[in-house]
């Protein structure tokens, strides 16, 4: 699914390219893009007493970016398995075919006490409906 936003000037340095920091943002709103276009956007998910803390990030730059520029972020399902979900993304310049960064994030439910929980027996329909979304 993809997420599109525009790069903004305080999100590049004296290079005038994107800061490598904020490609964590990036994946992390095409995240919440990503689970609010599927039915259940993040504050759906605390409202059932439901966290997703992240586990891991990574990113590989290709070519940079650019203020002014406009990305597609594509945001796919590499895995899951109920309490551990990694998400892959692509950034892509808006219009064209050339990816210009690839990342991955990885991520668990807990409860509020920070203890995990299974989606599969905890809520089967948030279950089914990342299953289905899984490449």
């Amino acid at each position: 699914m993809a997420y599109i936003r525009d790069v903004k000037y305080y999100e590049t340095d004296k290079m005038g390219i994107v800061h490598h920091s904020n490609y964590v943002r990036w994946f992390e709103e095409a995240r919440m893009d990503f689970l609010a276009k599927i039915g259940y956007p993040y504050d759906k998910m605390e409202e059932m007493g439901i966290l997703s803390p992240v586990l891991a990030v990574s990113s590989k730059y290709k070519s940079v970016i650019k203020f002014g520029e406009h990305v597609e972020i594509d945001t796919r399902v590499i895995s899951f398995n109920g309490i551990k979900l990694v998400l892959g993304y692509e950034i892509k310049r808006l219009g064209t075919d050339e990816i210009t960064t690839v990342g991955e994030s990885e991520h668990c439910f807990v409860d509020e006490q920070f203890k995990p929980v299974n989606m599969k027996k905890c809520n089967r329909e948030f279950y089914d409906t990342i299953v289905s979304n899984v490449e």
